[in-house]
């Protein structure tokens, strides 16, 4: 099987080079749409930017289908209404990426969960929602149904820090544990040590699920929450520039788009790191299983992840 330092350059309109820089999961879903994607769900926190993107998209690609769809991960119950609409609206599900991401500078509560924001958004709300449409995805798979057809491909978001992650990953909730440089690494630490137990529960014949690393991209919005901050800024923008960060934003996203597209069932419950199988940062796994269930409890995510075992 062929990766994708293997092919030619691409022709298709999101590598060309005329195009301003955008965020990440914009490009993603370009690059979707240049593979001939023919539905697309765009799950966005603001209407407004959403239907934005989704024009110049549309202008684009005039024959897709492109909807914008409400997802806030600061609200529990925008990922279960979200995950209920897609089991009710969406005939079939062929692929899913989970990448959205905040690195807050400032401990910041979500009062409707009582947890950190960074940590609430990169790691809760996005395993909560993978586990809420894992049984959709083995329902909605691309047919024929598994094990005859190619089972739905779930993607998400990762990141290389979590292997110089310092602190053990505690929920971050007491501003007393906050730490800007650390939290963000935390938070999608935590994300490596639930999938390492969740993929012994889910066949890779029902659903694959891996994590994607793009590495660090020049010209996205990631720094968005610098802004208040000249210095944090600064040191950014010169971590980026002495650290090789991938410019322009298309090659960092084309690691979702790999392993969302080419790598297969020998990808189900791996860490992908620029195109590349990576091993995975262990600790405390049990720990961080029984702590993340037991705060899903109102979502039955115990019963869910245990009936995907059964299907086996």
């Amino acid at each position: 099987m062929f990766g994708s330092k293997d092919l030619q350059p691409s022709t298709s309109p999101f590598f060309s080079q005329h195009l301003p820089p955008q965020p990440i999961r914009y490009e993603a879903s370009l690059q979707l749409l240049g593979l001939k994607l023919t539905h697309l769900i765009l799950a966005v926190r603001f209407a407004d930017k959403g239907e934005k993107a989704a024009s110049e998209m549309r202008r684009l690609y005039p024959k897709a289908n492109i909807e914008v769809w409400a997802l806030d991960l600061c609200s529990y119950d925008s990922v279960q209404t979200f995950a209920h609409k897609a089991s009710i609206r969406l005939q079939r599900i062929d692929n899913v990426i989970l990448n959205a991401g905040r690195a807050r500078l400032q401990y910041n509560k979500v009062e409707s969960t009582g947890h950190e924001e960074t940590f609430q958004v990169n790691y809760l709300s996005t395993i909560l929602l993978a586990i809420l449409l894992l049984p959709i995805l083995k329902r909605k798979a691309p047919p024929p149904p598994p094990p005859w057809g190619k089972p739905a491909h779930l993607t998400i978001s990762s990141a290389a820090l979590t292997l110089a992650c310092k602190l053990l990953p505690i929920f971050p909730d007491d501003p007393a544990n906050f730490d800007r440089g650390e939290t963000y690494r935390v938070s999608k630490l935590l994300a490596h040590l639930f999938i390492w137990t969740f993929v012994d529960y889910v066949s890779a014949d029902d659903v694959v699920i891996n994590l994607a690393d793009p590495a660090f991209v020049r010209g996205t919005d990631f720094a968005r929450d610098l802004e208040s901050s000249r210095g944090a800024k600064l040191a950014f923008s010169l971590f980026a520039l002495v650290g090789g960060a991938r410019s322009p934003p298309q090659v960092g996203t084309s690691c979702y788009i790999e392993a969302l597209v080419n790598q297969g069932k020998e990808s189900h419950g791996c860490f992908l790191m620029s195109w590349k199988v990576h091993p995975y940062a262990k600790r405390v796994i049990q720990k961080v299983w029984d702590e993340t269930l037991a705060d899903f409890e109102f979502a039955n995510t115990r019963g869910i992840i245990e009936s995907m075992r059964s299907w086996g």
